[in-house]
């Protein structure tokens, strides 16, 4: 019989079987369509540099998913507070990874800590990138065995790089603008400082600062004393400074001693902007290298953000908020660029980023760079700044493309002028 559009229809046993199957692959299809791109943050959440880490990420996270998400999947950021303790991170990186099911994970400012992380990217094969750590070692391990290593990102400057910038913004500052000739290296003995202190050794001279002394002294001091009159008996222009799991207590010994040499160099935790209060005002006159800045436009992208940070939080981001908000997003688009959250694939579409950020232009450093996978340093890309604390406020005064202000010192800072 001829069936009419009014006929009842009717299904064989196996064609309904087969309309079944279609429909549950259909469904499941748009729920692993739909499935959340999940972002594991294992960071210092109580610390001074730390703090701002798991914030900007979310931050970012926000932004991205009330555009859409990622061809409609939404990021979700899980976070862990390893306590600042490499034993705490590990667990939580694992944690992350076979419990909570993460696609990449974001951890720690601590070169310690990213270099104990390393191993397990490459036994759990899950890409990891550091937003603040700058140990030489984490992207040589990369270069060295990148078949073993390659999960590593190393998204902040090298100690070497970070060295470079320091010396750049020493020579303009301190040697051309007030005629200094003379420094002593002082930093906190950690992963990250050794090749920071050899790069200084090596730039210094070169720009015309001869190193009287160099004193490496443990994270775990609490007087600085004996440490600055060491330092005065050497009558240094300047002392240049490797110190970020320390920074309150040297600084306000410094003011308190009325040490009448200045300190440039790394501070991480004067980049944040509760330093200033942290010390009591003592951070007034302190020159420290950062990436970006409260009132910095590196790029159109950094005002923005930390404008938007600070209605959010309360505070501006420290160095490492800034690059923590533009891992987020970079991740975004690798996942996007890939069409995947599979490992191997984020990790080729990571390799080549070309992402504009707050901190400036992102890419990374290739297989045959001995810093695989750090991101690269120079003009038209990241170079960094020198900032000051002025009046209780991060004032860019380097490179001049930014400065905001002129060097400015507390009274009892002697320094030759103009």
């Amino acid at each position: 019989m001829k069936r009419t559009s009014k006929s009842p229809v009717f299904w064989s046993l196996p064609t309904l079987l087969g309309a079944t199957a279609l429909g549950l692959l259909a469904t499941s299809g748009h729920a692993l369509a739909a499935d959340p791109i999940k972002i594991g943050v294992i960071a210092e959440a109580q610390a001074i540099a730390g703090a701002s880490i798991p914030q900007a990420a979310q931050m970012a996270a926000d932004e991205i998913n009330a555009k859409g998400g990622v061809d409609g999947r939404k990021i979700e950021i899980i976070t862990y507070d390893n306590h600042s303790s490499s034993a705490d991170s590990v667990r939580a990186f694992q944690r992350a990874v076979n419990e909570d099911k993460v696609n990449i994970v974001i951890s720690s400012y601590i070169s310690e800590v990213v270099l104990a992380l390393e191993p397990w990217a490459s036994r759990l094969k899950t890409p990891f990138i550091t937003p603040g750590a700058a140990s030489n070692e984490i992207s040589k391990s990369v270069h060295n065995d990148y078949e073993k290593n390659k999960y590593t990102f190393h998204g902040y400057l090298t100690s070497a790089a970070l060295a470079l910038s320091v010396c750049d913004a020493a020579k303009e500052l301190l040697v051309e603008q007030k005629h200094m000739k003379t420094a002593v290296i002082m930093s906190e003995d950690a992963a990250w400082t050794t090749p920071l202190d050899i790069g200084y050794e090596e730039c210094l001279p070169k720009i015309g600062l001869k190193v009287l002394d160099h004193i490496r002294f443990s994270p775990d001091t609490t007087d600085f004393t004996p440490i600055f009159n060491k330092i005065e008996g050497a009558k240094p222009d300047v002392i240049i400074t490797g110190i970020s799991h320390v920074g309150v207590q040297p600084t306000v010994q410094w003011k308190n001693q009325q040490v009448p040499i200045p300190m440039l160099g790394i501070s991480s935790q004067a980049t944040n902007s509760t330093f200033g209060a942290d010390t009591n005002g003592a951070a007034e006159g302190v020159l420290y290298q950062g990436v970006s800045g409260p009132d910095v436009p590196v790029t159109p992208k950094s005002l923005p953000f930390t404008q938007g940070f600070k209605a959010k939080f309360g505070n501006f981001p420290s160095y490492a908020g800034y690059t923590s908000y533009d891992e987020v997003y970079y991740i975004a688009d690798a996942v996007k660029r890939a069409g995947s959250t599979d490992a191997d694939k984020l990790v080729a579409a990571l390799e080549n980023t070309d992402w504009e950020g707050t901190i400036g232009r992102i890419q990374f450093y290739g297989k045959e760079d001995q810093f695989t996978h750090s991101i690269k340093y120079g003009k038209g890309l990241i170079t960094g700044l020198m900032l000051q604390w002025q009046d209780g406020k991060q004032v860019a005064v380097w490179p001049k493309e930014v400065a905001k202000g002129q060097l400015k010192f507390p009274s009892f800072i002697k320094v030759t002028s103009n």
